[in-house]
């Protein structure tokens, strides 16, 4: 074979691909996982497979987190919907719910052992109604009083938000008007109303508690004037 073909043999066989090609690749598959919105890839080990604690946390997440929280002693209301902040820890996400839990539990049977063991001493109310005392002895005795018009009262502890140091809950009351308020009588009408609690947790308890209710439709249901 001549030089020349030789030559010309060689400019046209295909060369290995170089360091080049391969990082143009990535790239591009780079910007195919952006476009798709994955914003962090798992790490892997061997063939492109997950990590075992890359799995196992995906199955926790999606399979006990954060229902695993919940204490589920049956006299404790637990909450329809539940989202805790996983910044804060297992051990302090799980102190907050059952607080939140033995709290509403209160105001579902009025008994005062789960205010006590869900307030502190030096518990404050940042939102208080004319005439209520403040301190423990302020919901103890909006319970009572609550009671005596509806005796049969139901607290819903429909939504729990825990996120740092704050629980935020949505709560639905149910009853019925058996008993007196401001002086009437009631004659049996069902009453249900909604409230919001945003409740800050300090060391061991809660400390403080800002809170609204919906007093207008309650009112109207009562067929009292405020």
């Amino acid at each position: 074979m001549s030089d020349l073909r030789r030559s010309d043999l060689a400019r046209r066989r295909p060369r290995p691909r170089t360091g080049t090609a391969a990082r143009a690749a990535a790239v591009a598959f780079a910007l195919a996982a952006l476009a798709g919105g994955t914003a962090a890839a798992t790490p892997v080990h061997g063939a492109g497979r997950p990590t075992a604690d890359a799995t196992a946390d995906r199955h926790e997440s999606s399979h006990s987190w954060p229902q695993r929280l919940v204490d589920r002693s049956p006299d404790l209301v637990q909450p329809k919907a539940l989202t805790v902040d996983r910044s804060i820890g297992s051990r302090r996400a799980a102190q907050e719910v059952r607080l939140a839990q033995q709290l509403y539990t209160f105001w579902n049977t009025g008994q005062q052992r789960y205010l006590d063991a869900a307030i502190s001493p030096q518990f404050r109310d940042n939102t208080l109604p004319p005439g209520r005392p403040q301190g423990p002895t302020g919901p103890a005795l909006a319970s009572r009083t609550f009671r005596a018009a509806v005796p049969d009262l139901t607290c819903e502890l429909s939504d729990v938000l825990v996120t740092g140091d704050k629980i935020t809950a949505r709560l639905v009351f149910r009853g019925h008007f058996t008993g007196t308020f401001n002086g009437v009588r009631g004659e049996g009408r069902s009453v249900e109303f909604n409230a919001i609690d945003i409740q800050h947790v300090g060391t061991d308890r809660i400390v403080e508690d800002w809170h609204i209710e919906d007093n207008a439709t309650l009112l109207a249901q009562l067929g009292v004037n405020s």
